[in-house]
C-alpha cells in the first residue's frame, strides 16, 4: 500500500501542503493546468525553491491580480467550484472541505452555515490551496495518509473578527479529537485551511507508520522562525500487515437507545481509530429485543473507548477481554481493465494469494463516469482478476466508448 506521512513539527497551511507535494514529485505544470479549470484568469501560482533552516524546500505563493476580496460566502465559493471543469471527485472533496470549515464556523458564531462568510480563507488563494491539495493527493496515488501530532503555535493572531488566541477557534474545532501541541513559538503555525485539509485527507493521526521511504518533500512556510518553518511529507510503501496481534474486544448490551444513534456512535468510534465496530441483534431477559455493540481496538485505546461508550450511549456497564487475531498480508494493486484503472485489494497468506477483490469506490467511479452498469464493471473486474491470478495479465488500453446517436 502506498502511504504518506505529514510531519507537522511546524504546523501546516494550505500553501505548505502544496509545496510539500510539489517537492515530493507532484508536477507543478500539471497543477497549473488543473487550476486553469477553475477559470480564474487573474490568479497565478508562483513556485520557487527556498532555504529554511538550511534545508531546501519548495514555497508556493498564490498571486491574485486585481483580487481585492477576502470575504466570500459558502454559496459564492461553491459557484466558483461548480462553474469550473474539475473532475467530479476533486470538486466534491473540495466542497466537503469548505463545508467542514463552514460547519465549525457556524457553531462558533451561532449562525447557519449558509450565512457564514469566510474571511481569512475567503480569498481565491484558499480556493486554489484546497482544490490543488485534493487534486495533488489523487495524482500522487496515495492510498492512506497519516499525520503526526501537530504543532499549532501559541500567542494571538489578528483577523477579521479581531484579535484571537492561537490556535484560532475554527482551527481548534477542526482538530477536535486529534493530537496537537505547542512548542512555545508565538505564531499561528496551523491555519484553518491546513487543519481542514489534514483532517479531511488524513486517515490516522499519531506515530509514523512502518514504511519503506521512496520520496521526501518539504513545503516552506512564509515566516522565518527559530526552527525550520517546514512541513515534511514522506511517501513510501507500508510494511505488510501479517501475523498475530493482541486486540481488546469491548462489548455492551443495549435495549433502550434510539436506533438512529448507532450511526453517530459508530462514526465517532471509527474516528477514534478503532479497528472494528459491529452490531448484533440479541434477546435479553424477558425476551426484550436488544443490540450487542462490539468494538475491537488496540490496548492503548481501551480507556478512551470505555469513556465514550459510557457517556454517549445508554449502557449502564460493559465488558472487555483481550484476544489474539491474525491478519493476512495486504497490498493494493492497480490493474487496467477495458474501462480504465481499478484498484484491487490483494490478500496473501503465507506467501500465497488468498483473495483478490476490486475496490468498490473505483468500480462506482468508472460506472458513473462512463455511464455503464456497475454490474458490468464488476464483471470486467472479475475477468481481469482471473487473468491476473492465472499469470496472464498484460496492460490493456482503456476502452473508448462510441458516441451513440440520440433517440
Amino acid at each position: 500500500m502506498k502511504v504518506a506521512y505529514f510531519d507537522c513539527f511546524s504546523g501546516a497551511s494550505g500553501d505548505m501542503i502544496l509545496g510539500s507535494m510539489i517537492d515530493a514529485g507532484l508536477s507543478s505544470r500539471g497543477l497549473r493546468e488543473e487550476l486553469k479549470k477553475l477559470r480564474l484568469p487573474h490568479v497565478f501560482l508562483k513556485v520557487r525553491k527556498v532555504l529554511k533552516g538550511g534545508i531546501s524546500a519548495t514555497q508556493v505563493i498564490v498571486e491574485g491580480q486585481d483580487e481585492k476580496r477576502h470575504s466570500r460566502s459558502l454559496k459564492e465559493i461553491f459557484q466558483i467550484l461548480d462553474r469550473g471543469r474539475l473532475e467530479s471527485e476533486v470538486k466534491e472533496k473540495s466542497r466537503e472541505v469548505f463545508e467542514r470549515i463552514a460547519s465549525v464556523e457556524a457553531k462558533i458564531h451561532r449562525r447557519p452555515p449558509e450565512e457564514i462568510h469566510f474571511h481569512e480563507i475567503g480569498g481565491l488563494d484558499s480556493v486554489v490551496d484546497i482544490v490543488g491539495a485534493v487534486w495533488g493527493f489523487r495524482q500522487l496515488e496515495i492510498d492512506k495518509l497519516y499525520v503526526s501530532r501537530v504543532n499549532v503555535g501559541t500567542g494571538f493572531v489578528r483577523c477579521e473578527h479581531g484579535i484571537l488566541p492561537v490556535p484560532a477557534p475554527a482551527t481548534l474545532s477542526l482538530m477536535k479529537g486529534k493530537p496537537i501541541y505547542s512548542s512555545g513559538v508565538e505564531k499561528e503555525l496551523l491555519t484553518p485551511t491546513g487543519a481542514a485539509l489534514l483532517t479531511s485527507l488524513g486517515s490516522e493521526f499519531g506515530k509514523m507508520p512502518g514504511m519503506r521511504v521512496e520520496k521526501i518533500g518539504y513545503g516552506a512556510g512564509r515566516d522565518d522562525l527559530p526552527h525550520p518553518n517546514l512541513l515534511r511529507l514522506i511517501i513510501g510503501r507500508e510494511e505488510a500487515v501479517a501475523g498475530k496481534e493482541k486486540v481488546m474486544v469491548v462489548e455492551t448490551n443495549i435495549d433502550d437507545m434510539n436506533p438512529q444513534f448507532y450511526d453517530y456512535v459508530m462514526e465517532r468510534l471509527f474516528g477514534m481509530e478503532v479497528q472494528e465496530v459491529f452490531l448484533t441483534p440479541i434477546l435479553m431477559k424477558k425476551n426484550r429485543p436488544a443490540t450487542l455493540l462490539t468494538t475491537i481496538c488496540p490496548g492503548e485505546k481501551l480507556s478512551s473507548v470505555i469513556d465514550f461508550l459510557i457517556s454517549e450511549t445508554t449502557t449502564l456497564g460493559l465488558r472487555w477481554r483481550e484476544e489474539e487475531r491474525s491478519c493476512a498480508d495486504r497490498e493494493i494493486l492497480s490493474l487496467r481493465t477495458r474501462y480504465g484503472k481499478l484498484r484491487f485489494k490483494l490478500a496473501k497468506w503465507e506467501g500465497k494469494m488468498a483473495n483478490l477483490s476490486p475496490e468498490y469506490e473505483d468500480c462506482k467511479r468508472l460506472a458513473l463516469n462512463q455511464g455503464i452498469s456497475i454490474k458490468e464493471v464488476f464483471e470486467e473486474a472479475k475477468r481481469t482478476g482471473m487473468i491476473f491470478r492465472e499469470g496472464r495479465y498484460k496492460n490493456q488500453k482503456p476502452r473508448r466508448r462510441q458516441n451513440r446517436p440520440s433517440p
